[in-house]
């Protein structure tokens, strides 16, 4: 295990988890599984739409983390709502996001989301200081929603409103991680995305009958047709090339823990831009040998949720 941290505990893998697929899938099947959040809120967006959030309200005086799934994800997802779980336990308040589409009801707008919307975050982190005005805010993202928090955080830079970040299993490179998900037994996660994507475009075709169709089976096509011009990218290229993370890791200047297996059958190993990591101070890593994609299995289990709480806890100010 490659890190930069001292302390952190090594990730011992699962004897029966031979390979990135089997703590990919592993995780996702046998997961501690339950809804830990309190209430459901609908926030308003700048353009007359919803973003649905889930809470855990433990103390105005503590911090506040938000939440952040990946492609077709939600707030329910095993590895938010486990996390969620261990940040409640130290009384930590818990935002769990949904981004638009993602939280079991369709969003108004023509739009869904993508690996670069920063604006739904900034409506986010907004709300969020309102709600909670005296506590340090962290926030934790996963994949696409990793990939969109490192993006939003070289963007504000020092004016960034996050105190505090992790970020798991990014596809630092939206092209290659397209293009790589294509190949061999990937394309099962391709297929399982792309079948709820089309899903949601067939409703929403209901109320935008304009909207773009998309008969295909790729993660690179469904860009291309559809996500790109949706929200204003000339392309899949233009897309990729404006909203993959390494653009802007070199800007980010809040404390953040970067998490990422080199057996990550999603984002391969191979994407990660180590020498950019590693140049900015900020950024810390680890890096394992063995582990998949947001699914490490570990005895004892947990090394994931424990390695993330400890790194807040370290760099909180409280």
């Amino acid at each position: 295990m490659k890190t930069d941290l001292p302390h952190i505990p090594e990730f011992r893998p699962a004897p029966w988890c031979l390979n990135g697929h089997l703590h990919t899938i592993g995780r996702s099947l046998f997961s501690n599984g339950g809804d830990p959040y309190q209430q459901r809120v609908e926030i308003s967006t700048p353009d007359d739409d919803f973003l649905d959030l889930d809470i855990i309200n433990t103390s105005a005086d503590r911090p506040v983390v938000v939440l952040f799934h990946g492609l077709e994800g939600s707030s329910k997802r095993y590895y938010l709502t486990e996390l969620a779980r261990r940040f409640a336990r130290k009384k930590y308040n818990v935002i769990g996001v949904n981004f638009r589409s993602c939280s079991g009801r369709m969003n108004r707008r023509r739009r869904f989301y993508h690996s670069g919307e920063t604006g739904d975050m900034e409506t986010i982190f907004c709300w969020v200081k309102t709600q909670f005005t005296k506590a340090p805010i962290g926030a934790v993202g996963f994949s696409l929603g990793g990939n969109a928090l490192l993006k939003s955080l070289g963007e504000f830079k020092y004016d960034h409103p996050v105190n505090v970040a992790v970020a798991v299993s990014v596809p630092y490179d939206l092209e290659f991680g397209a293009q790589h998900i294509s190949e061999g037994f990937n394309r099962i996660y391709e297929y399982n995305f792309i079948r709820t994507m089309k899903h949601k475009l067939r409703k929403k075709h209901k109320i935008y009958p304009d909207l773009p169709e998309f008969n295909g089976t790729t993660l690179y096509g469904y860009d291309d047709k559809v996500t790109a011009p949706i929200h204003g990218f000339e392309d899949a290229e233009d897309y990729y090339t404006s909203c993959s993370a390494h653009h802007f890791i070199n800007d980010i200047c809040r404390p953040t823990l970067l998490i990422h297996s080199r057996q990550d059958p999603i984002c391969p190993g191979e994407m990660i831009p180590e020498k950019q990591i590693e140049a900015n101070d900020c950024l810390s890593y680890i890096i394992t040998e063995e582990g998949g994609h947001v699914g490490f299995w570990s005895r004892p289990q947990g090394w994931l949720n424990k390695t993330i709480m400890n790194f807040f806890e370290q760099n909180f100010d409280i």
